[in-house]
């Protein structure tokens, strides 16, 4: 994450604090500035929308209540209000406005506790947004924010864009001094034609080197644990996987994504639903690899 700031989309709901409280971790973890962002809705060009300058000023003043409120629990927060046409755009625009390195949604919802529920925003964010994304799954508020980054796990493949996600995983393991573990579900989803004996040992086989690759370019100071993933498929590999309270997850993006862009691919996508910490998404390509 190259940027030097945290930016949180933050609504008065229970997603929203499980993204406040990630974003407040995160800055803490990462030593740098948080920023509160209330997204409103944008008059401007749209006519499905009164103009009525007395109704904005309650609805800017409700919001600004709604961040004094939560913010006191976090008094090295900053809280904003901006205006766009959706809250996906009026939340990249912050992210591009105040220099963020990483971008927070809450996803919990009303789903599972400890499970992500992409919502109409997060789901927007993490196939268009610039920037790595984090998702807070619901219960993520209940974590403290002295927990810090107990782990950075990052789910390494050899797709493109491996090489950025490998990247970003040292970058941030050093700047919040957390160990770092690999994850390789290669060969998890072998074709169901293949003996299940052998699609096991495939899996591990393809796995094991996959990970020992990846070790191998590594910074010497970086002392990183490998984990092969078993299961029956990507979900169930997740599930059987230990997972400390406050550590992370990062996933790349899709081969898909534009250049810089995110976009959450189908493994990413099968790992979110069973993951029980925050996920990270990297966008595929950065200005540094460009």
């Amino acid at each position: 994450m190259s940027g030097d700031r945290v930016v949180v989309g933050y609504t008065a709901t229970d997603a929203g604090a499980d993204a406040l409280a990630l974003g407040a971790r995160l800055g803490a973890a990462l030593d740098t500035s948080v920023h509160a962002v209330v997204v409103l809705p944008s008059v401007d060009g749209n006519v499905s929308i009164p103009s009525d300058a007395a109704y904005d000023r309650l609805v800017e003043d409700t919001a600004r209540g709604w961040l004094r409120d939560a913010l006191a629990s976090f008094p090295g927060i900053r809280g904003h209000v901006r205006y766009a046409g959706d809250v996906s755009d009026g939340l990249v625009a912050a992210a591009e406005e105040f220099g963020a390195g990483v971008l927070v949604v809450g996803t919990g919802g009303e789903g599972p506790r400890g499970r992500h529920r992409l919502g109409t925003t997060a789901e927007e964010l993490v196939h268009s947004a610039p920037v790595p994304v984090a998702l807070a799954p619901e219960g993520a508020r209940d974590v403290d924010v002295s927990v810090g980054l107990p782990r950075i796990t990052a789910a390494i493949g050899t797709r493109p864009g491996a090489d950025v996600l490998r990247d970003t995983a040292v970058a941030l393991a050093r700047r919040t001094h957390a160990p770092l573990r690999l994850l390789s579900l290669a060969g998890v989803d072998l074709p169901g034609r293949v003996d299940a004996g052998l699609t096991r040992l495939t899996g591990r086989t393809h796995a094991r080197e996959v990970l020992d690759t990846v070790r191998g370019t590594l910074p010497a100071e970086i002392d990183a644990e490998a984990l092969v993933g078993a299961g029956s498929d990507i979900e169930d590999a997740v599930s059987r996987i230990d997972w400390l309270p406050g550590e992370v997850a990062l996933v790349g993006s899709s081969r898909l994504a534009q250049p810089r862009r995110l976009f959450l691919g189908s493994t990413a996508g099968r790992i979110l639903r069973a993951l029980p910490v925050p996920m990270i998404v990297v966008p595929r390509t950065s200005e540094a690899s460009s």
